[in-house]
């Protein structure tokens, strides 16, 4: 890439990035400020700008009813909470081992989920954002543990098979949702495992293996085989060379892949609708929101959707470091 000595060109180059920006973070900063505003703020002739907000419409998506010492229990999981972020954000910052420190994290925010419906009369809001969560990790966890071994595998093949098989993978991954959320519905039915969380997972895993699979391939066939080669003769076979050498080379385009697959399984909506009544997770809970008549449904849809968007924020930041260097790694070259 050419460098710009011109001022006047890099001044016109900054402007239309500024505004490109501005277009696309209005519609995020626009319903942020709907989920703020009562229904009467909202619905105003005139598009209000500056008005009292109230957490009203948050309280209302998440919360039926709170305790009466609900003001000290409910600083101690938002302290917690708030913890758990500055842990994941910041953990390299502290003297402690970073995989000890977000461990800490991670349990804390296992502490706020689990205590959270103990403290306060939750919303059903709440049980579709555990949906979410335990759908998710599920998805995140096979497809990533399939996909690594899998484009490891044909990352070190050279032979023709390997080919086809990432151009079958591929022409699968371009199939509309519809072709096979059908059939599994009917094999759901047939085994009586609709409306669960284990076929939802099988069938997003599915959809996305092919896509973790060719992701994977590309970050390790950058990975010289000298490296397994020397760890070969230090004594390691071949699947410790794979996991103590091979998947921390790697770590970058993993930590990158699983995002990606993350956010496919969590804004899933057409697989989760076909294949569940109750089991709902977020992109499915909100319609029902913005297909409503009242009124009071068009400020609740913009704090569900501000709700929904907070923890992939959160998660972005936290892993935005590995996700510049996998992007920039070998996915842009194979």
């Amino acid at each position: 890439m050419r460098y710009i000595k011109k001022k006047s060109s890099r001044i016109w180059i900054y402007l239309a990035l500024a505004v490109y920006v501005v277009f696309c973070a209005l519609p995020f900063y626009w319903t942020t400020m709907q989920s703020f505003k009562t229904v009467r703020q909202a619905f105003a002739r005139k598009p209000l700008f500056f008005f009292k907000p109230t957490m009203q419409n948050y309280q209302e998506l998440w919360i039926k009813s709170t305790p009466e010492n609900f003001g000290f229990l409910g600083m101690i999981l938002i302290s917690a909470f708030v913890l758990f972020v500055i842990l994941m954000v910041f953990a390299k910052r502290f003297r402690m081992p970073t995989a000890f420190t977000r461990s800490i994290g991670m349990a804390l925010l296992l502490f706020t989920l689990i205590m959270l419906p103990r403290v306060v009369d939750t919303a059903e809001f709440y049980d579709y954002f555990l949906n979410s969560v335990i759908v998710t990790a599920g998805v995140v966890v096979i497809s990533m543990s399939i996909g690594s071994v899998a484009g490891y595998a044909l990352a070190r093949y050279s032979g023709i098979e390997g080919v086809v098989i990432i151009i079958i993978a591929l022409a699968f991954r371009a199939l509309p949702r519809m072709a096979f959320a059908l059939p599994y519905y009917s094999i759901g039915q047939a085994t009586g495992l609709h409306d669960t969380y284990l076929i939802v997972i099988l069938v997003l895993t599915a959809a996305n293996q092919p896509f973790t699979i060719w992701m994977m391939r590309a970050f390790f066939a950058e990975i010289p085989k000298e490296i397994e080669e020397s760890a070969t003769i230090d004594g390691l076979g071949p699947l410790a060379a794979f996991v103590r050498v091979v998947v921390p080379t790697a770590w970058p385009g993993i930590i990158s892949t699983g995002l990606f697959s993350l956010l496919i399984a969590y804004h899933e909506f057409l697989i989760v609708r076909v294949l569940t009544q109750s089991k709902w997770t977020l992109p499915v809970a909100i319609v029902q929101f913005t297909g409503g008549e009242a009124p009071g449904h068009m400020t609740l849809a913009a704090a569900a959707a501000v709700s929904a968007t907070i923890p992939i924020i959160i998660i972005i930041i936290i892993f935005q470091r590995h996700l510049v260097k996998g992007l920039t790694g070998g996915a842009v070259k194979g």
